[in-house]
């Protein structure tokens, strides 16, 4: 078993002149997110690879995810994941390493959600500091379904 949780940057502050990737996260993201990375925290206390848009507002929503874990994992920032299309990021997942068994993936719309359902054949929201954890019965390149989503997420386990 497999376990990808994707993980929608935080509200960003546009009332700046950054150019896109130098855009932080906003008030509003920064008193959003500890409720997500909490539930994260509570229901997979560790995890193995995060994998990070290089956007300072993505950057910013993994800090404050990895606070809240027990440990802390190998991060990378990949390219791939910034202004990508759900069809785009198939493939990334699809080439995680098979000794990861928990993999956060923090990035950005509607690429995500693209992802989401490419992936489950599920369309889910995911709002800014939004979660989506998706399980895969049979490694990264197997059937994968969404367990659960939401800001914080809806457990669905008990529901399939």
């Amino acid at each position: 078993m497999r376990t990808l949780i994707v993980v929608r940057h935080g509200k960003s502050d546009w009332s700046g002149d950054e150019p896109d990737r130098e855009r932080p996260l906003a008030k509003r993201g920064r008193r959003q997110l500890p409720a997500s990375a909490a539930w994260i925290a509570e229901h997979h206390p560790v995890v193995d690879l995060a994998v990070v848009s290089p956007a300072l507002r993505a950057q910013q929503t993994w800090d404050v995810v990895a606070e809240s874990l027990d440990g802390q994992p190998e991060v990378v920032t990949d390219e791939r994941v910034y202004a990508a299309w759900g069809r785009d990021l198939v493939p990334l997942v699809r080439a995680l390493p098979a000794t990861m068994t928990t993999v956060a993936l923090v990035g950005h719309n509607p690429g995500l959600e693209e992802l989401v359902a490419e992936l489950t054949g599920e369309g889910v929201e995911l709002p800014t500091s939004a979660v989506a954890v998706l399980a895969f019965a049979d490694g990264w390149t197997g059937d994968a379904r969404v367990v659960a989503h939401g800001r914080p997420p809806e457990d669905r386990r008990t529901e399939q």
